[in-house]
């Protein structure tokens, strides 16, 4: 098959920069102004929400809430094992498989080995959203039996402990998410290193606009909770 084009190494050096950089600056702007991002501002939500649902007693919420989460988690996890088995049998079909670079020096030898280790990309990509997904389903079930533990029955089942649980499951969430946004530059890669570069620019707008909020000051935010001696005044 032909060589390598040089474009295939420029662009995608390009695209790698312009994604790493940008995920650099968001995780940048979680640590220090995490009230100007959505990631931010749900882990904040996220805590009032466990500390009022233990403080209520409002079980039923907590489960439908968090089991619309696992049903969504499966869902996407599904999808994924799918899509990345689905890869692994193209790519290793008994006409293919000599194409695979195992040795990762001669991947920039030939066009076609180099279209293989795209695949292989690919599938990467689709396989670490689906392990993403399911810790993510491990954390919402762990957290589904915290939030219907009484506080006094253990002292270690704190909301704050609780939340913590919750947001680890969040995370991957995230993460599973953040990993199928990239195999949409993964797949155009395939269709060419141009492609690719333009899409991860793309990408990058799209998820700027997903990942930031305005600068409203959410850090104020407080929920009020009723306690049972002063639900049973008139």
């Amino acid at each position: 098959m032909g060589e390598i084009h040089w474009t295939e190494i420029v662009f995608g050096a390009a695209t790698f920069f312009i994604l790493t950089s940008y995920h650099v600056y968001w995780l940048y702007q979680v640590r220090q102004a995490p009230f100007q991002t959505y990631l931010g501002v749900t882990k904040h939500m996220r805590h009032i929400w466990v500390e009022s649902i233990i403080r209520e007693r409002r079980d039923i919420l907590s489960v439908q809430t968090l089991r619309n989460w696992i049903m969504a988690s499966s869902f996407l996890a599904s999808t994924s094992m799918i899509l990345g088995l689905g890869i692994l049998s193209f790519v290793f079909k008994p006409e293919h498989v000599t194409e695979i670079p195992f040795d990762l020096t001669l991947m920039f030898s030939r066009m076609r080995t180099l279209f293989m280790a795209k695949l292989m990309l690919l599938m990467v990509h689709f396989f670490f959203a689906f392990f993403s997904f399911t810790l993510s389903i491990r954390y919402m079930n762990q957290v589904n039996f915290m939030i219907n533990v009484p506080p006094d029955c253990n002292h270690l089942m704190t909301p704050e402990f609780i939340a913590h649980t919750l947001d680890m499951g969040m995370i991957h969430y995230t993460v599973g998410m953040r990993a199928l946004y990239l195999s949409v530059v993964v797949t155009l890669w395939l269709f060419g290193p141009v492609w690719m570069f333009l899409g991860s620019l793309t990408l990058v707008f799209v998820l700027y606009q997903l990942d930031h909020c305005c600068t409203l000051d959410y850090s104020t935010a407080k929920c009020e909770l009723r306690t049972s001696h002063s639900e049973g005044e008139p």
